[in-house]
């Protein structure tokens, strides 16, 4: 069985084939989706979908950094009282955005570390933005190194020595698409790093993997970056399939 740890199949992109596609999923053994939150305008979508689909998809909760703005406490009391209701299975996403817009970087930074701090009341790993900001995201998180705090850099951004500092805080690298890029230097820093510090995601709609790159992406195409990150180690694609999805497994407590 593969995980899909990041996708957003509750998005409006997924309103006219969302049974099929999670058909299409299961059909290449991707059986478990993890759904991240944006913010509570998406929130209904998210739950409704994990509500229809309970055997597949499986919750998170979070505010996304790009919806962070003046208002995030609202933001930050929507998750507090919701936390508690139902079962998630991560705080996420969250982090810092510095690529879109860096007017509320300390109302993001600020989130952020409300939500870490929930995700170690709640003993739930964190699932992490970091778009043009792995330093300032590793600097808030190394202050919590020795703390009990587990998570994984969602659609890891990094080198290799990045991916050795995310490592040694004890977090998983998120590898999706954008390892099957011609360009990507993510083929050098899977080549190096041990599939025990790797999940397998997708983030669909967006980043789809080649051979598919240009169309919407989708949980199914999980196939094509664990085939991808096996011809990068020269290792079956079982091997692959097996200590990914454990990786899986026991971050997010399945």
């Amino acid at each position: 069985m593969f995980i899909d740890t990041h996708t957003h199949i509750y998005s409006k992109e997924f309103d006219t084939d969302r049974s099929e596609a999670i058909k299409r999923a299961e059909l290449n053994n991707v059986n478990i989706l993890l759904l991240p939150s944006i913010d509570k305008s998406y929130f209904e979508r998210l739950l409704t979908c994990a509500k229809q689909y309970p055997q597949n998809c499986y919750p998170m909760i979070g505010l996304h950094p790009t919806s962070v703005n003046e208002n995030y406490i609202e933001e930050i009391n929507f998750i507090k009282s919701e936390i508690t209701k139902q079962k998630y299975y991560a705080i996420g996403e969250t982090g810092i955005d510095l690529y879109w817009d860096k007017t509320f970087i300390k109302e993001q930074t600020d989130a952020l570390i409300k939500q870490i701090e929930l995700a170690k009341l709640y003993n739930l790993p964190l699932v992490l933005h970091s778009r043009q900001s792995f330093n300032e995201i590793y600097n808030i998180l190394y202050q919590y190194k020795s703390q009990i705090l587990k998570g994984v850099f969602h659609c890891f951004p990094g080198n290799l020595l990045d991916a050795e500092k995310v490592i040694n805080l004890g977090f998983y690298l998120g590898i999706g698409g954008v390892v099957t890029f011609k360009k990507s230097i993510m083929s050098e820093v899977v080549k190096k790093v041990p599939l025990e510090n790797i999940v397998l995601e997708t983030d669909s709609p967006y980043l789809t993997p080649e051979p598919n790159r240009g169309k919407r992406n989708e949980s199914s195409y999980i196939i094509n970056i664990a085939k991808k990150i096996a011809e990068i180690k020269n290792i079956p694609i079982e091997k692959v399939e097996e200590i990914t999805t454990a990786n899986a497994i026991k971050l997010f407590n399945l």
